[in-house]
């Protein structure tokens, strides 16, 4: 897909982070947006900024997990401008702590988010690129975490390793049929957004009712302490993925410095021994 001009884009997760970013670089090049996200107020902020600056872009109320509101949320996009041609599964949330102290409720949200949310935009928008018969793609956001397995990050770990194995059968499964369809996988690591504050937007009905434990309150002040120190910005990020779109690349690894880590995962499979730390590992 080498042209964005007058290309329709749909965004979840738009309201911040990436998915802002993403929306901000498409308006830039001229894109039409559908953007969505679960917090609607926050959304409308976004949606009212870029149509101030000339931005076509409309926004709906979305929670990804639910794939009926997925389906409205392809409705929408169809009966708005007709097509879509560019697709970013972006939204997603997080949960840290020892694996044996996460509650079901911390499952059943990232997990629906995470995983859910990409299944359900793949599910729903797939069919309608293929039977457009144009250059059309698909982003899927994973994280490095789908690369490696940090500890006390076990169900975020699960989940865009998820992701990853997803969008690597996702792409397998487009050529074998031959489609004018592409996608990448995203896979960023630490970077000011606001997925260390995601909490605030967990539905009432995943929401726990117990004091968080020691290890759960160790682990969000570090990933809070992790995502300021990103040197890279969601602005950057966009770039780069817009860049991977144009290009029709696969992989879009923004922190090559992880590449060492991934290497020495690997290693550990294949020599069959004990799983190494990721955050011990050199960094290149």
């Amino acid at each position: 897909m080498e042209r964005f001009e007058g290309k329709v884009a749909v965004i979840t997760g738009a309201a911040s982070g990436f998915g802002r970013a993403f929306a901000q670089k498409g308006a830039q090049l001229g894109m039409k947006l559908v953007l969505a996200d679960i917090d609607g107020d926050a959304l409308s902020d976004v949606v009212e900024s870029l149509a101030s600056s000339g931005a076509d872009v409309i926004g709906l109320p979305t929670d990804v997990s639910n794939g009926g509101d997925v389906e409205a949320l392809a409705h929408r996009t169809l009966e708005a401008f007709g097509k879509v041609h560019l697709l970013f599964n972006n939204a997603g949330v997080g949960a840290s702590g020892f694996i044996w102290e996460m509650s079901a409720n911390d499952w059943s949200w990232v997990l629906g988010v995470n995983v859910m949310g990409v299944a359900h935009g793949v599910r729903v928008f797939t069919p309608i690129m293929l039977e457009q018969n144009e250059p059309a793609h698909i982003v899927n956001t994973a994280s490095v975490a789908g690369l490696i397995s940090p500890p006390s990050m076990a169900i975020y770990n699960a989940s865009k390793h998820a992701v990853v194995a997803l969008t690597e059968t996702l792409y397998h499964d487009l050529r074998r049929v031959g489609a004018s369809v592409g996608c990448s996988l995203l896979c960023p690591a630490f970077v000011p957004t606001g997925i260390a504050e995601a909490e605030r937007a967990r539905p009432a009905h995943w929401r726990n009712e117990g004091a968080l434990s020691a290890s759960q309150l160790l682990a969000a002040r570090e990933l809070r302490r992790a995502v300021r120190s990103g040197r890279l910005s969601a602005a950057q990020i966009a770039d780069a993925t817009y860049d991977a779109v144009r290009e029709n690349r696969f992989y879009v690894v923004t922190h090559p410095a992880i590449m060492a880590s991934v290497r020495m995962r690997h290693e550990d499979i294949e020599q069959m021994r004990a799983p190494t730390d990721p955050l011990t590992a050199p960094q290149e």
